[in-house]
């Protein structure tokens, strides 16, 4: 017997297409989510390489971890963003090319190699400060960028080195610096500061002295500078002239009374956050008005590595979970499971917590979406499964579907590095 036997609704992200998401069951339109993005943005394909999709279309990301695409796609939502750098990936236009005290200006060769996307837009930097030693001698690639003060912005580029172990210094010349080691990998590197003053100035150079001698010449290929306004990356947004918005996602509406069960069942989701940003994000089972009267839920919480579910039946509260995580921005198994006198949480394999006076069960449960019961607290992140079962799963069936298939597979969700 397969585990979606039992299931009501199950998307697990494959088929797609302008302001749908495709689930697997039930074989009818009313178990397909409305997708809305106002805007194109990019994705990782399958073939490992960054591509823009169109304005509307939902976007099945594949990671990468250490360079290796994973098998399985997840559904990726994000909230807006604009990446304000004006010319994302064109470094001989904009940018300035700084060489101070003993340092000597960048020399850039643009369109020199093969880039993220999978073509030869990719632009050769080698910088050199000669025989400096101090905080004078720079040779860097900067531009100056208004900002909010008082407001987190993080700064991403994707850097591919010439030798392995070469470092450089990424940063702002008001927000500090941070110093990388680079591969011979594409890799996307990224630093998150509290804006002090605006102007600031984005850079990416070797600057002696801020973190002792470094290598007097680095040569590294670049590509896709972004600059965005918040506490975490978000995808890659080109530009080529002008600062460009990606709009928020939304995705919701799957379901009718028809494919959900109200006196019992499992919501299950295999998810990771984007950040631990200190917001809630939610996925709500829920009755067809937008409020909290009647709903299942699932929360990754404001508080750091938590996850929480609530459960509401004719407007009050009737249960509540908390379970403890690794990190919410790993890929983490959570299965809620609610029937007569039973509402627990299990998660990667295990049962967190348990509330077992439930005096009543929410009634005409309609609707599945990646946001609260009322429209608020979206879910931005991944989402590799999402299913409502119609019966109440096992204690083994709840352990089984939360586990890991393989060490393999719980490592990479984990983010583990296997030597």
């Amino acid at each position: 017997m397969s585990k979606y036997d039992k299931a009501g609704l199950a998307m697990i992200p494959s088929g797609y297409k302008a302001s749908k998401v495709y689930s697997l069951i039930p074989n009818s339109s009313v178990g397909d989510f409305d997708f809305t993005r106002g805007s194109t943005a990019t994705r990782v394909n399958k073939d490992g390489l960054i591509e823009s999709v169109a304005t509307g279309t939902p976007r099945l990301d594949y990671p990468l971890i250490e360079g290796v695409v994973q098998d399985c796609p997840a559904l990726l939502l994000e909230p807006s963003r604009t990446n304000s750098i004006a010319y994302s990936n064109k470094f001989d236009t904009y940018w300035s090319l700084l060489g101070l005290g003993t340092g000597a200006a960048p020399i850039i060769n643009s369109d020199n190699a093969i880039s993220p996307d999978g073509t030869q837009n990719a632009t050769e930097v080698i910088l050199n400060v000669g025989s400096g030693t101090t905080t004078s001698d720079r040779s860097s690639i900067e531009v100056n960028q208004t900002v909010s003060q008082g407001s987190d912005y993080t700064i991403s580029f994707y850097i591919k080195g010439k030798n392995n172990g070469d470092q450089l210094i990424i940063g702002s010349i008001d927000g500090g610096y941070e110093l990388i080691t680079l591969t011979t990998e594409w890799e996307r590197y990224t630093l998150t500061q509290t804006a002090a003053s605006s102007p600031r100035a984005v850079f990416i150079g070797v600057r002696q002295g801020v973190f002792g001698t470094l290598n007097s010449n680095v040569e590294f290929y670049l590509y896709g500078a972004q600059l965005e306004q918040g506490s975490y990356p978000t995808s890659y947004i080109p530009t080529s002239g002008s600062a460009v918005t990606r709009a928020a996602e939304t995705c919701n509406g799957a379901g009718t009374s028809d494919t959900f069960n109200d006196s019992e069942g499992v919501l299950f989701a295999e998810i990771a956050a984007l950040a631990d940003d200190g917001t809630s994000r939610r996925i709500s089972l829920s009755h067809a008005t937008a409020n909290t009267d009647n709903r299942v839920t699932i929360e990754v919480d404001e508080t750091a590595s938590t996850i929480k579910a609530f459960m509401s039946s004719g407007g009050t509260t009737v249960g509540s979970l908390t379970a403890i995580v690794d990190s919410q921005t790993h890929n983490n198994k959570v299965a809620l499971i609610y029937k007569a006198n039973t509402f627990n949480i299990y998660v990667n394999g295990f049962l967190l917590d348990t509330d077992p006076s439930i005096a009543s069960l929410p009634i005409d449960l309609s609707r599945l979406q990646f946001e609260g019961a009322n429209g608020s607290n979206p879910f931005y992140g991944n989402t590799k499964q999402l299913i409502a079962f119609k019966e109440a799963l096992t204690d083994s069936e709840l352990e089984d579907l939360t586990s890991w298939d393989s060490f393999n597979e719980m490592a990479t969700a984990q983010e583990y590095s296997i030597k």
